[in-house]
């Protein structure tokens, strides 16, 4: 490639905050490195707008498989102890890459955060997951305190998946108190 031929960009510009435009990566690139397809949650993350719900409901639909093949608590939970500490680390990477603390794309953070609320309440029936489900986004969104908090203060891979992990306790806390007063 000679140098008077601009480089292609991996991004898309996004035009719907004109105050503060952010970058979107396209499919290919996502897909051309593991650790970027794995923050991406396996590409749901490239979906708008709510990306983030969009991971969450893809970790959802694949909780199913996983619980079959991590058949037992032990193995589920070793699953989901490397499953943060690798997303701790691949999305500090991507974000990295997309040089920002936390692309509105990574969404691997849900996945984790989710799927340790289904692991605490299983076995639970499909509406108690979907009130978790509505409860975890309806936390990792508005971010209460000490959410926001953590969010705005550890930009590294490690606060990415933190303040998600702090939503899961705020569902979990908010599912107990259902439960108690709503029996299963």
């Amino acid at each position: 490639m000679d140098q008077s031929t601009p480089k292609q960009s991996v991004f898309r510009r996004r035009s719907l905050n004109k105050k503060n435009p952010q970058s979107w990566p396209t499919f290919s690139w996502v897909t051309g490195n593991i650790h970027r397809f794995c923050a991406f949650g396996l590409g749901s993350g490239l979906l708008r707008p709510a990306s983030g719900t969009w991971g969450t409901l893809l970790a959802w639909l694949l909780w199913w498989p996983l619980q079959q093949v991590f058949s037992n608590e032990l193995l589920m939970g070793l699953f989901l102890l490397f499953a943060f500490v690798y997303g701790s680390y691949c999305c500090h990477y991507t974000a990295k890459e997309l040089r920002t603390d936390d692309h509105g794309g990574i969404v691997w953070d849900e996945f984790v955060a989710f799927w340790l609320v289904l692991f605490l309440i299983a076995p639970m029936s499909l509406v108690w997951q979907l009130i978790a489900f509505v409860l975890f986004r309806f936390f990792d969104i508005v971010k209460p305190p000490p959410i926001r908090y953590f969010d705005e203060r550890i930009k590294n891979g490690f606060g990415v998946m933190w303040d998600d992990l702090i939503a899961s306790a705020y569902t979990l806390f908010v599912i107990a108190i259902l439960m108690r007063l709503f029996g299963t």
